[in-house]
C-alpha cells in the first residue's frame, strides 16, 4: 500500500517507510525530523519540468505525462520504494501545499499503474 503526506506534517508508526520524493528540501525542516528511510531526489521530477509545471492545476494533465516520460527513463530511482512494498506500506513525503497536484500524487499513481500492475501481470499470467 502506498500513502502520502505532506513533510510538515507529523510522522506516524501506521506510515511504514518513509521516502521524501522531492528534488528539493523541505524549507525549514531539519533533517531528523522527518523521519525518513531515503530521501529519493531521483524519483522527483526534473528541476526543468518542476519549474514548468510551477504546481499549475491547468498544466496537470501534461505534467504527469512528462513525468511518467522521466520515470520510464530512469526505474532504478524507485527501486528503495519497490523493495520496501514487498515488507509493508510506503510513505510517499511531498512538501507541496497542494495535496491534489503535486509529483508525490503523479509517481503513486505512475507506481500503482505502470509497475505495480505490471509486475502482477509477470507473476501470474493468464
Amino acid at each position: 500500500m502506498i500513502q502520502l503526506k505532506r513533510a510538515y506534517d507529523d510522522a506516524s508508526v501506521d506510515d511504514g517507510t518513509r521516502f521524501l520524493v522531492e528534488r528539493l528540501w523541505p524549507r525549514g525542516l531539519k533533517k531528523e525530523a522527518l523521519h525518513i528511510a531515503a530521501w529519493l531526489k531521483d524519483a522527483a521530477p526534473s528541476t526543468e519540468l518542476r519549474k514548468w509545471f510551477s504546481h499549475d492545476p491547468a498544466k496537470w494533465t501534461e505534467f504527469q505525462r512528462r513525468y511518467f516520460a522521466e520515470l520510464d527513463q530512469r526505474r532504478e530511482a524507485l527501486e528503495p520504494i519497490l523493495k520496501a512494498l514487498k515488507t509493508g506500506r510506503v510513505t510517499l513525503v511531498f512538501s507541496s501545499h497542494d495535496a491534489e497536484h503535486n509529483n508525490a500524487v503523479a509517481l503513486k499513481r505512475y507506481l500503482e499503474t505502470h509497475i505495480l500492475r505490471r509486475n502482477r501481470a509477470i507473476q501470474s499470467p493468464s
